[in-house]
């Protein structure tokens, strides 16, 4: 958990300096440097997207985990709680919900809080998670400078996110193959250009109901050792 914990405290670090520099930055400025985070977060959305060639394992992932999503209401759930948030936290009643969604989708989808979380259950290793953590703690600085106080709660769907990731990567260590996480990988490429796509206010994707098909790519594995093994 030492990545996971680790990761949390830049987020937090992240946000609060981000925070006390958003007084003094003039609105335009905001609104141009959101304009580019969002453009880099599409760039790296691409580049992920990229690492497998299973086209078809990809749309699978991408269509029932959409169902499984919609199913669950994870966006409106996060939703509410951001809304809860912002009712205790915020004077004005504005901009916790909004940027407590939008960062913890982007700290929490992709290859390195999936990847980091795995090696740091299995190996112990956590250097993928530092990694994050000094990327992770630039960018909440800057979503915080922006978005506001909602990018500082964000920090908790990391930790329990990434940190349940941890705990249970032992048990699904067989399912792990490279050619699985690539898969994986891919999707969260997606959803991560999809959360540049609603920063760019281009069009809403309700990428919280397309969380659970990162997951898709394991699951479609493990169901398919299994039909082997009856055979």
């Amino acid at each position: 958990m030492l990545g996971t914990i680790v990761n949390t405290l830049a987020i937090v670090a992240g946000s609060l300096l981000g925070l006390l520099l958003k007084g003094g930055i003039p609105r335009k400025y905001n609104v141009t440097m959101m304009q580019a985070i969002s453009l880099a977060v599409i760039l790296v959305g691409l580049q992920m997207a990229f690492k497998s060639n299973q086209i078809l394992v990809v749309i699978f992932s991408l269509a029932v985990g959409s169902v499984v999503g919609e199913f669950l209401s994870i966006e409106a759930r996060l939703d509410a709680l951001g809304r809860r948030l912002e009712a205790r936290f915020s004077k004005n009643g504005q901009g916790i919900s909004h940027g407590f969604v939008v960062a913890s989708l982007v700290f929490c989808v992709g290859s390195m809080a999936i990847v980091g979380s795995l090696e740091s259950g299995l190996t112990g290793n956590h250097q993928t998670l530092f990694a994050k953590s000094a990327l992770d703690g630039i960018a909440s600085i800057i979503f915080a400078s922006t978005l506001g106080l909602g990018v500082l709660f964000s920090s908790l769907s990391v930790f329990v996110y990434q940190g349940l990731i941890t705990i249970s990567a032992t048990m699904i260590k067989a399912f792990l193959t490279p050619e699985v996480i690539g898969q994986m990988s891919s999707v969260g490429g997606l959803l991560i250009m999809a959360i540049g796509i609603n920063l760019l206010e281009i069009k809403k994707i309700h990428v919280g109901n397309m969380l659970p098909a990162v997951f898709m790519p394991l699951v479609y594995f493990m169901l398919k050792q299994v039909v082997i093994t009856l055979i």
